[in-house]
């Protein structure tokens, strides 16, 4: 069949080479215009995840370039160690700069689809013989299916999904991340982390280059209207938000003009009625996303090893692959989605909820249970069996 994907993060690029390696004919579109260097690091937890990034021949590359994972040291205004989190905290078993997972998808799916950088979505038509599309570009063309694997903003679910249809949950808190020279000195695997009630700063040392540095600002806020494609407002908005606050913080935004990449969201939660229509079908957190915290970036990994299983099993009859790739899925990322409470864990609203995680998290047996739970909520996930063979799904 031939196929359009909208996306090339993380998604996108993972069912790319599944059905390219299933005879497909791919096309992936990305808004962007080459590959994002920005993102924070983003971890797999757990046998389902690994095995997965294993089947697809990626697991050693993404290996030579993992983290290792980092600790966590939160610390006052004056630098002095408040806790510490050790790296197996957020690291899981891999650990990889968000960047360095996209690009070797990237270069593993290259071969199995054709990418199309700087052009994105604006009309779709969908009807008994395929979906027509028209691109922003201007240029035209009809699919047999189109898979919406463009993220929590996804374009493709705003243009084939009534809003009726469509959950989103804003979850109270922004995020944004940027790199900054690293004029401080900041050395070592932990990140340093600095709160007050409601905004965490933090700053870490970059893997790949120590003359770099890699921050992290969250704060609490009701949702904001602002352009998603205007960095100049983001970075206003950052501004705003931290400029006051002591530690390093003035130094670090002192990086944020120069900064030509910037990831800047919400922390929000989306949920669709059903993942397809007739001929479009949503993956990862297109569909089912939370932003931080939540398995997201595994659970789309997955989402993409079972919706191209399923395209395989089902020997074209792609509603009947659509609605098993829903039913094998969805109440294992439902229950993952609730965990996403990643904001009121780092920046706590009260100077007491700061005390209380502080205080409770130094303690190994709460910070042993809290990593044990995070594992569990990555087997909730069950991984099927689509007999691979050389990398190719197997019809059964």
């Amino acid at each position: 069949m031939k196929v359009l994907v909208s996306g090339a993060s993380v998604a996108g690029p993972s069912v790319a080479l599944w059905l390219g390696w299933a005879g497909h004919d791919v096309t992936v579109v990305e808004i962007a215009p080459a590959l994002r260097r920005g993102g924070y690091a983003v971890d797999f937890r757990g046998e389902v995840f690994t095995t997965v990034l294993d089947r697809m021949g990626v697991l050693s590359d993404l290996r030579s370039v993992q983290t290792g994972g980092s600790g966590m040291r939160f610390v006052d205004a004056l630098g002095r160690k408040l806790m510490r989190l050790p790296p197996e905290f957020s690291g899981g078993e891999l650990e990889v700069l968000r960047a360095d997972l996209s690009r070797v998808l990237y270069e593993h799916s290259r071969a199995q689809a054709t990418y199309r950088f700087g052009d994105s979505i604006a009309e779709l038509r969908e009807h008994a013989d395929g979906v027509d599309v028209r691109f922003e570009s201007g240029v035209e063309d009809t699919y047999d299916l189109v898979i919406g694997a463009d993220g929590m903003h996804s374009v493709v679910r705003r243009l084939a999904w009534p809003q009726e249809r469509v959950v989103e949950r804003h979850l109270n808190y922004y995020v944004g991340g940027w790199e900054v020279p690293n004029t401080l000195g900041i050395s070592g695997s932990d990140s340093l982390l600095y709160n007050v009630p409601g905004k965490l700063a933090s700053v870490g040392a970059d893997r790949r280059d120590p003359g770099l540095a890699q921050t992290l600002f969250v704060f609490k806020s009701p949702e904001l209207t602002y352009n998603r494609r205007d960095l100049d407002q983001q970075k206003a908005i950052l501004r705003e938000q931290f400029t006051g606050l002591g530690w390093h913080v003035p130094e670090l935004l002192k990086g944020l003009p120069a900064a030509t990449e910037l990831y800047f969201d919400s922390i929000s939660r989306v949920s669709v009625d059903r993942w397809s229509t007739d001929r479009i079908v949503l993956l990862g957190d297109a569909g089912y996303g939370a932003t931080f915290g939540a398995l997201g970036t595994g659970t789309a990994v997955v989402g993409a090893y079972v919706l191209a299983g399923e395209l395989a099993r089902a020997g074209g009859d792609f509603r009947a692959a659509f609605g098993r790739y829903e039913a094998r899925l969805r109440k294992s990322v439902t229950t993952t989605q609730d965990g996403s409470r990643a904001g009121s864990f780092l920046a706590p609203a009260t100077r007491f909820g700061l005390t209380a995680r502080n205080r409770i998290l130094d303690i190994p047996f709460f910070n042993n249970q809290m990593i044990r739970m995070a594992q569990k909520m990555s087997e909730l996930i069950e991984l099927p069996d689509y007999s691979m063979k050389e990398g190719k799904p197997v019809q059964e």
